[in-house]
This record gives structure tokens, sequence and C-alpha cells, in this order.
């Protein structure tokens, strides 16, 4: 599986500069005017893992490949966009699909950089993007409702709980929630969720755009954020996207060096895989043959033969057994013949949970 992030926020915060940074190459066009961007920006962006580059040192096989995350960056949100102002709106169904969205926050001030406020006002501006959010989903749950009216009328008993489930959600979002925070969170709801794709149920993570003294020194304005973010249940992290941007082209090493020089721990990318990870519950595994190494994304607590499918549907359906070395005990054996002649390759069966880090050998049979 791969991650999938859509990135969303008013106009001219920093959306497309913070894309370009994360991805490290200019895939989305950068302006000073409302909706530069006019059709969705996509780049799908290597995960970082120093473990997989260290098994691929230690397997000396040709190739390393790498999980992946896909980014969507819209075009910018602004009051009145679930009524057509603007562009934004055109293009919310580009990240229904997305696993979590990020929301640029602009925490810097430029007065060459067109804004909705002179100002950074965080707070009004998350509330504004959230509002149009709120809306969208409102519209589409009274479309699917009025498609339900009729099949309530011809099964009533499939219909009848998933109509209610509708009416009550309908009453929650105009009230101004979002349906994240819904609190009867049953199997009505995941599955209805799941076919509706609500915005306002996906995580949601702040990223805070600051100029390069707020990214070491901090500000208020960051933390209007993380006040926001703690009543949200959302995530916070923090960059300047400007920053970043300049270290495109630059060195893996020229790269860490620069962010150790202004006293910056991890770039934006590090950070908002990191988040996203434990946001989603999302962990890494690792697969070898005399190709290549390569790491697979599942969520925490799937078992062996449900982690096999993600590589192909014929392993986890015939799935026999799985061997597997931690990641740790295969850097300290240097290899899977010395791991296996030290009794460190553990054979097990369909009720195995995978673990963050294991390296593992599927057997199976179809």
């Amino acid at each position: 599986m791969s991650l999938s992030i859509g990135i969303i926020g008013l106009p001219n915060v920093g959306k497309s500069t913070t894309l370009n940074a994360l991805t490290r190459a200019q895939n989305a066009e950068v302006a000073n005017y409302p909706f530069c961007t006019i059709q969705p920006n996509k780049a799908i962006v290597a995960v970082p893992d120093a473990r997989l580059d260290k098994l691929h040192e230690l397997a000396g096989v040709p190739d390393k490949i790498y999980a992946t995350i896909e980014f969507a960056d819209i075009a910018g949100l602004v009051k009145g966009a679930s009524q057509g102002e603007g562009l934004g709106n055109q293009f919310l169904g580009n990240i229904r699909d997305a696993d979590a969205i990020v929301h640029v926050v602009r925490c810097f001030e430029d007065p060459n950089v067109v804004h909705v406020n002179p100002q950074p006002k965080p707070r009004e501006d998350i509330e504004v993007v959230n509002l149009e959010l709120i809306l969208a989903d409102l519209q589409q749950i009274e479309g699917k409702m009025e498609r339900l009216e009729s099949q309530v009328k011809g099964d009533r008993k499939t219909y009848g709980p998933i109509m209610e489930l509708a009416n009550s959600l309908k009453d929650y979002l105009g009230s101004g929630r979002p349906i994240a925070t819904y609190p009867d969170q049953d199997l009505v709801f995941k599955n209805f969720n799941k076919e509706m794709r609500f915005l306002t149920a996906k995580p949601v993570i702040f990223a805070v755009n600051v100029d390069e003294e707020s990214l070491t020194n901090g500000s208020a304005c960051i933390e209007e954020v993380r006040q926001v973010a703690g009543e949200q249940n959302a995530e916070v992290i923090v960059l300047s996207a400007e920053m970043e941007a300049e270290l495109i082209g630059l060195s893996d090493e020229e790269r860490q060096e620069y962010l150790d020089l202004v006293g910056v721990e991890e770039s934006g990318l590090h950070q908002l895989i990191r988040k996203s990870y434990n946001l989603l519950d999302l962990i890494s595994y690792f697969t070898m043959n005399q190709k290549e190494v390569r790491a697979w994304t599942i969520h925490q607590g799937w078992t062996a033969p449900r982690a096999a499918g993600v590589i192909h549907t014929d392993f986890e359906r015939g799935f026999i057994r799985a061997e597997v070395v931690d990641f740790e005990t295969f850097a300290k054996y240097g290899g899977t013949a010395e791991a296996r002649a030290a009794g460190q390759l553990r054979v097990e069966g369909k009720e195995y949970v995978v673990q963050d880090g294991d390296v593992i050998y599927f057997r199976f049979n179809v």
C-alpha cells in the first residue's frame, strides 16, 4: 500500500512551495497570486529509511526500492469555495482518496506575498478552510440521502440504519463539527465513511509555514496553531518551505549540514513521514531477493498473510509460513545465512503479527 496525502490551505500560504520542498523538485508552479495552482499537482516521493539502506549494503543486491508517498496539492480554498468561489472546490475530489490531509497554515509575514489577511491569523484561516470542507461533505451527504430515500423504500432493513446515520451526520456537520469527532463510529459508520470518503473524517496534520527565525525561536503564531490542533486532535509540523526549497538539488550530506547550521533536527519531509506514520498507525517491513531489497508499508497489527497481500494477492491467498528476523538482529549477524545459522530466523504462521522493521521471507503455494 502506498500512503496518499492531500495538501490544502488558503491561497498563497505556501502549499506549492511546501510540495516542492517535500519532494525536492519543482513539481508545482509557484507564483505570487491567488490560484497559481490551477490543476492539481501530484508527486510520488520515496520514504527515506536508513534501515533499508543498511539492508541493501549488507545484501549486496543491485536495487533498493523504498516505500512511497503520493502528494496531491490542490488550488487554494477561499471563503465560499463550496458555493463555487475560487477554484479549490473543483479539485476537492482529488483528495477524497487521500489517507490524510496536510493543511498548510501561513505563519510568516511578507508584504510581497498576497494573502487574505495582512498579518497571520492562523485560527481564522483554519476555520475558513475547515468550514469549506464541512460544506463540501454536507453537499455530498445530501446527494447520497436523495438516493437512499428510494433504497429505503425497497429494503428498509438494509438501508434504514444507513439513512439514520446519514441524517445524524448531516445534523452533526450542520452544527459546524467535522466528522472525525463524530462520537458513534461503529461498523455502520466505518463502512459508510469508506464509501463516502468524507474530507472532514480524514486525519489532519497542520504544516506551519514560517520564516527561518521562527523555525528556530518559535512564535505566538505557531503556538496558536498548536492550540487549534490540540482542540481538533490533529498533529503539527513546523517548517520553512522557502528555506527547504533552497535545499533542492543538494546532496543528503549537504542538506543535513545546512539543517544543522540553522539548528533544525529534521527536514519537513522527515517530520511529515514520522507524523503521518504515527497518525495512521503505519509501519514498514522489508523483503529481499537476489535482485532487490524493498520496504513495504502496512497498518500496525496486520498479520503475516495480510502483510504478504500488499506484495501480491497470491501471497495472501496461498500463504504457508513466514521466515522472520528483525532488522537489528539481521544487521548484527550481517545477512540471512548468518542469522539462520545462529538460529535467529524464526518460522511464523498465519497468526503472526508483523512488527516494524521485520525482514520477512514469505512461503506460499497457489
